[in-house]
């Protein structure tokens, strides 16, 4: 099977729909039974501690080469772009505490129709990143034993990794990766590297995205006694300076050392390295308004916000398709707030 496997292809498994269907129905239940009407607002199911939202530039470089040329990248140009950064945790925690960082960016005014039928006529690109290369889980099979687990209390998820008394059964490789994501302790989330960890596609190949830090140098860092320092560090180093990252990409060029559907799998970078494409800047501004906050809390960021030429790829993003858009709609009902993407005509100047 593997000398079979095809470079830029999705390998499906046959029940995998179903699986799906059931690791949603069990994140829509979780979701109401951790915010009961008397709980609001509802926020998500992960990353759901966000340290803000800010306005930013995505600059597409102007001298790629072909085989670079592709979706959003295919002429120079700068759109606007909202930035939310955030802790991974489904509960909002201190953020001296160890946990995944991410950083999710919603483009505005991308042209042409896109994956989700409905929202085909919507002009936002979202990329989504977290400060670690690889996913600690392999597949939907794989998701839907650790949401069982999940269901039973957060204690029982130690069982995902070590199931049952036969060494050969447990999942090593995956707590490695899962005990090296929540031990991650920052200085200032504009400040580390992040990346998207799966595939998406890149015209007629597959990628791996990354952000990488440019200028931090001179970046304050926060005190950590603070419960909030995250959010603190960033209003001080927006106060009077930019933050801005290379926008990366890293083209599968072996279909079994790179696999489309084992997330859990570093790309190497000696088969193929990161390149840039675009340059980040998000300008310095005041961004803690109670206004924005609020903002930031109903923003919805999917990977599946895309044009075709960046379509997801692999399993645990067709997870992500049904979970994230049933999630971002049962969160917003809960709110009673309208689900709507941001446009370019109301980014603020």
């Amino acid at each position: 099977m593997q000398n079979q496997l095809e470079l830029g292809k999705e390998y499906p498994p046959a029940n995998e729909a179903e699986l799906i269907r059931e690791i949603e129905l069990i994140s829509l239940k979780l979701l109401e039974q951790d915010y009961p009407a008397n709980l609001r607002p509802a926020k998500r199911d992960a990353h759901a501690k966000h340290h803000g939202c800010v306005k930013a530039e995505f600059i597409v470089a102007d001298d790629l080469p072909d085989e670079l040329r592709v979706g959003i990248f295919k002429e120079p140009r700068r759109y606007p772009a909202w930035v939310r950064l955030s802790n991974g945790a489904r509960q909002p925690q201190p953020d001296a505490k160890g946990d995944t960082r991410g950083i999710a960016i919603k483009l505005l005014g991308v042209e042409g129709e896109k994956v989700l039928e409905a929202e085909k006529h919507e002009q936002t690109q979202d990329f989504t990143l977290v400060n670690h290369p690889v996913f600690a889980i392999r597949n939907a099979q794989d998701y839907l034993e650790l949401f069982n687990l999940r269901k039973q209390g957060e204690k029982q998820i130690i069982r995902f990794f070590f199931n049952g008394i036969n060494p050969l059964k447990w999942r090593l490789h995956e707590f490695g990766i899962s005990r090296a994501i929540n031990k991650k302790k920052i200085p200032n989330p504009l400040t580390i590297q992040y990346w998207s960890m799966v595939p998406y596609q890149f015209g007629s190949k597959a990628a791996r995205f990354s952000v990488k830090p440019t200028n931090v140098e001179n970046a304050p860092e926060g005190d950590r006694s603070s419960m909030h320092y995250l959010h603190e560090v960033m209003v001080k180093h927006l106060a009077n300076q930019e933050a801005t990252f290379d926008f990366l990409v890293q083209l599968q060029t072996d279909p079994v050392k790179m696999p489309i559907e084992d997330p859990t799998i570093e790309w190497d970078e000696s088969l193929s390295p990161y390149r840039k494409v675009a340059t980040l800047r998000i300008p310095p501004q005041t961004f803690d308004s109670p206004e924005q906050m609020e903002f930031c809390e109903n923003l919805s960021y999917t990977p599946w916000h895309s044009i075709p030429e960046h379509k997801p790829l692999g399993g645990i993003n067709r997870v992500r398709k049904v979970v994230y858009e049933s999630l971002a709609n049962l969160r917003h009902d809960l709110n009673g707030v309208p689900r709507q993407e941001p446009t370019a005509a109301e980014f603020p100047d």
